[in-house]
C-alpha cells in the first residue's frame, strides 16, 4: 500500500513500516524506546523520532544507507510485533466494552 507518498507496511489494517521518507534517505518503523537507544548506539546518524503523532506511537526514522539487513530486519520485526500487539489489544477492548 501507499502511505503519504511511500510504500508502507501494514498488519490488521494498521501500519507498522512505511518508505515515505526513501527520497531523504530514512525508511520508518514502529520501535519502542528501549530500541531506539540500542539501534543509536549502532549507527552513527542515529534513529530520530518521528514528529507529531507519529512520532509519539513509537514510529523511528531508519537511515537506510548506514542499516544493515540484520538491523533493517530487526526494526520490521519489531514493528509488526508492537503492531500486532497494539491491534490485538485494541479488539479486546473494544469487545469489552460492546458486552457491557
Amino acid at each position: 500500500m501507499l502511505a503519504y507518498g511511500g510504500a508502507d507496511s501494514r498488519v490488521g489494517g494498521r501500519i507498522f513500516a512505511t518508505l515515505a521518507s526513501q527520497s531523504q534517505g530514512y525508511g520508518n518503523s514502529m520501535l519502542p524506546l528501549e530500541q531506539q537507544g540500542r539501534l543509536r548506539a549502532r549507527i552513527a546518524r542515529g534513529f530520530p523520532t518521528d514528529s507529531g503523532c507519529w512520532g509519539r506511537m513509537g514510529m523511528t526514522r531508519i537511515p537506510l544507507p548506514q542499516a544493515s539487513e540484520v538491523v533493517l530486519a530487526g526494526a520490521l520485526r519489531t514493528g509488526w510485533r508492537l503492531r500486532t500487539e497494539k491491534t490485538t489489544s485494541t479488539k479486546g477492548k473494544k469487545r469489552a466494552a460492546r458486552r457491557r
